[in-house]
């Protein structure tokens, strides 16, 4: 059977596999539904059968090892949307060359016991299907890489406008204090409520390259009790966000095995996001309850309502939800790091970090932690 009509015939075949070893490829597909992960295989595969079936002459066929295939210069085929959507969804780009590894396997596996002798024409569509695989492979990746430089690009014009404000806000400070000595108290507090921000941003900035470079949040375990860390992250959530009102209520026995420099990071990043976005002059809740096996914090503001599609993509990098534009705290260009760096604390920990909304109850964050770590 020739290999672009077997592709096309056993295409849901091939879909599944795909669909499952894209499931592998975590901790990215772990948030993704199956027709996430299908993403574009199906247009991708009927392009390589039809790339197979079509004739091409000497010339085309060294314009295609170049890079230079017919119809790609758009940069909208299948396999480059797939390369920019992959890259949206924190796919690494290794996991990204993964996927077309594994569907080259794939096809050449379920397709050569159909193949009776090797002929030169089976050899010929052996190498046209490799070349179409290579072709693809690129286009993603070129996709990927100008996503990739482009979010690089604005984190980095990002950060620069998010640290001008703490700065300018200090170095006003520190020209009060030259000219004159009243106030004191308060251009003291201003100072250090800048320099808290731009701590936070760091510890965020520094949090996320982490993660980036594929080693995971580091943690380092010792016996703490959850109850006082949230005290004081409560008070550093209510230094930088001196006029909001934070209460908590904690059960007694809070203590298991954590990392309480990273759990202090969590729960300041919850309340300073539930500070920001909440309504002015109502509260921000914090619940810490205790449970047989495991710990649970929940931050809740009563703030606009996030819409159920924003529920997930709020955790990504860079995504952030319209807030109060007259706060002189993070502005609204802010990196948007703080959520996603809680959701990674979460997990170095063997728990999670969810939230809800809705009208009645508010935004609540609930992040789970199991007292020991997993085997």
């Amino acid at each position: 059977m020739r290999l672009d009509r077997f592709i096309n015939e056993r295409m849901e075949d091939i879909l599944t596999e795909w669909e499952g070893f894209a499931q592998t490829l975590l901790p990215a597909a772990s948030q993704m539904s199956d027709l996430a992960l299908r993403d574009h295989a199906r247009q991708i595969l009927q392009a390589i059968a039809l790339d197979i079936e079509t004739h091409q002459n000497p010339q085309q066929q060294i314009a295609k090892s170049q890079g230079l295939a017919p119809d790609t210069s758009a940069g909208d085929s299948a396999a480059s949307i797939h390369g920019a959507l992959r890259q949206a969804s924190n796919f690494s780009l290794l996991q990204l060359s993964a996927e077309f590894r594994a569907l080259r396997a794939t096809v050449l596996r379920l397709w050569l016991p159909q193949v009776r002798r090797m002929t030169a024409d089976v050899a010929d569509e052996m190498v046209r299907f490799n070349e179409a695989i290579d072709q693809a492979l690129a286009e993603s990746v070129v996709t990927y890489s100008a996503r990739a430089d482009h979010m690089r690009e604005l984190f980095l014009a990002i950060l620069g406008h998010d640290l001008r404000a703490p700065l300018s806000s200090m170095s006003m400070a520190g020209e009060l204090l030259i000219r004159t000595a009243a106030d004191a108290g308060e251009i003291g507090a201003r100072v250090k409520r800048g320099a808290r921000l731009m701590g936070s941003m760091v510890d965020d900035l520094i949090g996320y390259t982490r993660t980036q470079l594929g080693g995971g949040m580091p943690t380092v375990r010792r016996e703490a009790d959850v109850g006082e860390v949230c005290r004081a992250a409560m008070e550093d959530a209510h230094a930088t966000h001196p006029a909001t009102r934070f209460e908590l209520e904690a059960d007694a026995a809070l203590a298991g095995q954590y990392d309480p420099v990273r759990l202090h990071q969590l729960f300041t990043n919850l309340m300073v996001n539930a500070a920001q976005y909440g309504t002015r002059g109502a509260a921000v809740r914090i619940e810490a309850r205790a449970h047989p096996d495991a710990v649970t914090v929940a931050v809740t503001n009563d703030g606009p309502v996030i819409p159920a599609a924003s529920l997930e993509s709020i955790f990504s990098p860079l995504i952030q939800l319209p807030g109060d534009g007259d706060s002189e705290e993070r502005p609204r260009t802010s990196l948007g790091l703080g959520l996603f760096v809680a959701r990674e604390i979460a997990a170095a920990h063997g728990g999670s970090l969810r939230v809800t909304s809705s009208a009645g109850t508010g935004t609540t964050f609930t992040a789970h932690l199991p007292r020991t770590p997993k085997a």
